[in-house]
Parts: structure tokens; sequence; C-alpha cells
């Protein structure tokens, strides 16, 4: 059974009546929804009011849910509406995203050897890269930083993508190749990556 089709089982027994199997999606995509919402807003007390309100909202909605995008797609689409609505509220704008740790930037980078080695130089160049690849983030135009978040840290396919940010395939699919390009092109020097390589 795939995740998407265990969603669909939790969600259905919801609209049931069951809200033990909402407290199972809570507690399946609680930190998943904390850190994307945290990627928006710094204030850890806003983003747990945003992320249970995105639930809140969640739980309502779900008796019109049909099943016909997966059930973490939508969840993450009222999450983002919630906490751009609450930010245009108070007048404020999404703030850059908070520091990627190590792990993080290897998602980026095709950096094995960071894992491997733990001399001084490799931890050194693995936190070098932790902070391009951080700053090149948040360098990122708002719509950019979003695409290549939900694909490298979340996993999300690029369909998914387009369904969270209301967007055609083909957007997302440019986003991500002009995020990728802007971060590889900061991490090339660090790297000696110049022979060609994305990374």
């Amino acid at each position: 059974m795939s995740e998407r089709e265990a969603d669909q089982i939790l969600v259905e027994r919801v609209q049931k009546g069951d809200k033990r199997a909402f407290e199972l999606l809570v507690s399946k995509y609680q930190r998943k929804i904390f850190r994307l919402i945290s990627r928006l807003i710094r204030d850890p007390v806003e983003v747990d009011d945003i992320a249970q309100d995105a639930f809140i909202k969640a739980y309502r909605a779900l008796p019109q849910f049909r099943g016909e995008s997966a059930f973490y797609t939508w969840l993450y689409r009222i999450a983002v509406n919630t906490a751009k609505n609450h930010l245009a509220n108070q007048g404020r704008r999404a703030e850059s995203p908070g520091d990627i740790v190590v792990e993080e930037a290897e998602t980026f980078a095709n950096s094995e050897n960071l894992r491997d080695i733990n001399t001084p130089e490799s931890v050194l160049q693995g936190k070098q890269v932790a902070e391009t690849v951080n700053k090149a983030m948040q360098a990122l135009p708002e719509e950019l930083r979003a695409a290549i978040f939900l694909r490298e840290i979340d996993g999300l396919s690029y369909e998914e993508i387009a369904e969270v940010m209301n967007c055609p395939i083909g957007t997302v699919r440019s986003r991500i190749f002009r995020a990728r390009e802007s971060i590889a092109e900061k991490l090339r020097p660090l790297l000696g990556n110049m022979d060609g390589k994305r990374w």
C-alpha cells in the first residue's frame, strides 16, 4: 500500500467521524508542516499558531476532500496559504529560510566524501557548503526558494509541487532548474567543480 493510499484510508475514516484518524494524520505530518512554515516565518510562536490554524482549516475542509491530489499536497497548500495570509494580514512578506543544516546541504551537493571522512578539513568544508547553500537559498526569489525547498528538502514530485504552488508543471521545472543553477554557481568555486557538471 502506498503512502497516498494509506492517507486516503485515514481521510475516509475522518470523513466518517473518526477523530483519532485525524490525530494520526496530524502526528504524521506535523513536523513537515512546522518545517515548511518556519521557512516563511521565523517566530516559533507564530509558526506554532499558524500550523495549528492550518490543521484546523484542513479538518474543517476534509468533508470536501475527494482525493484528487495526495493528502499531504493538499495539506501543504493549506499551510502555505495560511502562512501567506497571516503575513499579508500583518503587512509582512515571507522571511528568508532558516539555516540549512549540513545534512540538508548534502542534498544539494554531491558530497559523498563529506559524510564518510570526518576530518577537520572535511567538517570545515561541510560547514562552508552548508553556509554557501544557505546564503544562495536566501538570495533566491521566494517562488524559486519555495520550489527548490519542496523538491530537495521535502522530496515532493514535480506534480505535487505544481499543486502546492498552484502553477503549471513547466513553471515548477523552470523554477527548480533556475534555483539549482543559482545554487550551483555559488558552490562551484567551493567544490572545485569546474568540469561542466552542475554540482
